[in-house]
């Protein structure tokens, strides 16, 4: 398993996080989305998968959600 750290910016609530939770859940190989919601920043999401993601494709879920995708952090095997 793989933990990566994104940044996202723009959400500000319970709603925003449901959203992008909802979208990145979607990806092949998501197992788990968490996210410290930081509603006057950035906020860090943080998703579990199989392996690495593509950024691309995190960047897609994110923008369909409605927010920016702003950084990543390399994962974490587990």
């Amino acid at each position: 398993m793989t933990t990566t750290t994104y940044s996202v910016t723009g959400m500000t609530c319970g709603h925003c996080t449901a959203a992008v939770t909802e979208e990145l859940s979607k990806l092949v190989g998501v197992q788990r989305v968490s996210i410290d919601l930081n509603a006057g920043g950035t906020s860090a999401v943080h998703v579990t998968s199989e392996s690495a993601l593509d950024e691309s494709a995190v960047r897609e879920a994110v923008d369909e959600a409605g927010y920016e995708l702003a950084t990543s952090s390399p994962g974490v095997t587990a």
